[in-house]
């Protein structure tokens, strides 16, 4: 368990330098995830909204998988869809329906609760 510390009216998290590290080296492994690019903006200052659309979700699931340590294939096992699917989702090349966006977050909503306790 971390312990806090508190220098010049600041709180500080004091975590084995092997914890550290560990987070250390998953941040800049998120940093590094390929996520699909914005598309251009149009002459009249725009996105285009759909492709725009799918690339935002794309690139939020993509960021929040890598941060809880999951793979494709068991966000889409646990979610329940096919692990192709959920690869289009992340490349941004299909437009999800809502009911299988809210099943991806919701196994992305508990491996981030169960992976910060």
């Amino acid at each position: 368990m971390p312990s806090t510390l508190t220098l010049s009216g600041r709180d500080y998290v004091v975590l084995p330098k092997s914890e550290y590290d560990r987070l250390a080296r998953r941040a800049a492994v998120i940093e590094d995830v390929t996520v699909p690019p914005l598309p251009a903006v149009l002459l009249d200052g725009n996105y285009p909204a759909v492709i725009a659309g799918r690339a935002v979700l794309a690139r939020k699931l993509i960021k929040r998988r890598w941060a809880v340590g999951l793979t494709q294939a068991e966000v889409a096992r646990r979610a329940g869809i096919r692990k192709e699917t959920l690869c289009r989702i992340e490349k941004a090349k299909v437009t999800a329906d809502t009911s299988t966006v809210a099943r991806i977050v919701r196994v992305l909503e508990l491996s981030e609760k169960n992976h910060s306790t």
